[in-house]
């Protein structure tokens, strides 16, 4: 299995490589003559490393990957059943597994925390530490452990243990995270002293001894998350406003005035697209201002969300995504002229939300909304994904809305 993980980890960064330099083929042409000598590399490495890697691997007989597929399955099932909350995380926190255990203690459903980063639950306070601790363990400098305090139960204390962990066919470490409670001293319990079991409770005379007022710390208000739910109230409030003032009939309207909205509320690019009878249209591209950002914005405009692998998973599936540091960079599709979108977008960070009406049992899709965010800006939040996705809904009634 040894041989077979080191294929895979050899093959798996070629893959990303090989997707960069198709990404790059935007760069200007002064430019790419670095990137074909890169390429010329890659090929020399195929023929000189990879394909004599398989070959070996090929003579081996299906038996042992049949073997490998089992042993991984067996492990998936165990991770699964173990009765500690177990989260398997990247090093920026993103999650990539949890366990039935860990849902049940965070109250995220595992298909929903998957690619959010699990510092997105913690309190305010709690999540720069998560992740510094998480960055340290990606490095090597050996297992961490810290208290933290979910959003959801402040109150309750839990111990954080992270340690590194190499998944097969992979080739950089992950970090595996138990979470534990953790009991926290009565401070207003016995002295440091102590007396021993049925000793007088008081002093000589007889008096019992009162017990010292319990002091309550009341926490000082976090600034930072009191202005992240004023900037989500004032998007709920400016998307209702507009989604009430939009003619109904008209889908359209009501996703492209939903897009506008959006694009004012901390979104570098917003693509609406439309599902029809006859498949994807792109109904409205906004993003930042400027000549060059206008040419893409047409360029996006022009393109076929059909061969927008991401929008398409979205509209089928009616599950919404949410990426920091995309590596699929075709992800969004190409341009006309073979160009990544979301290179030329510089996206670091992309929220895709299907437009689907709530509490319908198999309510179809009415539309995608795709938000970037480029640059210097900060990742989409789970609580900014959880905003989008309520405002969704509102927008998929207001598509629906009949004269």
């Amino acid at each position: 299995m040894a041989q077979t993980d080191e294929f895979g980890d050899d093959l798996e960064d070629f893959v990303r490589r090989v997707g960069e330099l198709r990404a790059a083929r935007g760069l200007p042409i002064d430019e790419q003559r670095t990137l074909l000598d890169a390429a010329l590399f890659e090929l020399q490495h195929v023929a000189e490393t990879l394909w004599p890697k398989y070959e070996r691997l090929a003579t081996q007989g299906p038996a042992r990957a049949s073997a490998d597929r089992t042993e991984l399955q067996l492990l998936r099932a165990l991770f699964q059943r173990l009765p500690l909350p177990v989260a398997l995380i990247e090093g920026d926190t993103v999650v990539r597994r949890m366990n039935l255990a860990a849902t049940d203690l965070t109250g995220v459903r595992a298909g929903y925390s998957a690619g959010r980063p699990l510092a997105g639950l913690l309190r305010p306070g709690d999540r720069a530490a998560l992740r510094s601790q998480a960055a340290a363990v990606v490095r090597g400098e050996g297992p961490r452990s810290l208290r933290v305090h979910l959003q959801q139960r402040p109150e309750e204390t839990l111990r954080a243990t992270l340690t590194a962990l190499r998944p097969p066919n992979e080739p950089h470490p992950a970090v595996l995270m138990v979470l534990q409670t953790e009991t926290i001293p009565d401070e207003g319990g016995e002295s440091s002293s102590g007396r021993a079991a049925g000793s007088p409770a008081g002093p000589a005379s007889g008096h019992p001894r009162s017990a010292p007022p319990k002091l309550r710390r009341v926490a000082a208000p976090d600034l930072a998350e009191a202005a992240g739910h004023a900037a989500q109230m004032d998007l709920l409030d400016n998307m209702t406003r507009v989604l009430l003032g939009t003619p109904p009939d008209d889908p359209e309207a009501a996703l492209g005035a939903a897009a506008e909205v959006l694009a004012a509320h901390g979104a570098d690019w917003v693509v609406a697209d439309l599902v029809t009878d006859s498949g994807l249209r792109r109904a409205a591209v906004l993003g930042p201002s400027g000549e060059e950002a206008a040419g893409l914005a047409a360029r996006i405009m022009a393109q076929d969300p059909a061969l927008c692998p991401i929008v398409v998973d979205s509209a089928r599936d009616g599950a919404a995504v949410l990426q920091l540091r995309p590596e699929d960079l075709d992800c969004f599709g190409r341009d006309a002229g073979g160009d990544s979108v979301l290179v030329q977008a510089g996206v670091t960070s992309l929220l895709c939300a299907p437009v689907r009406v709530p509490g319908e049992e198999g309510a179809p899709v009415l539309g995608v909304l795709s938000l970037f965010r480029s640059g210097s800006t900060p990742g989409f939040s789970m609580a900014e994904a959880r905003a989008v996705d309520v405002v969704s809904r509102h927008v998929a009634l207001a598509m629906r809305r009949r004269a």
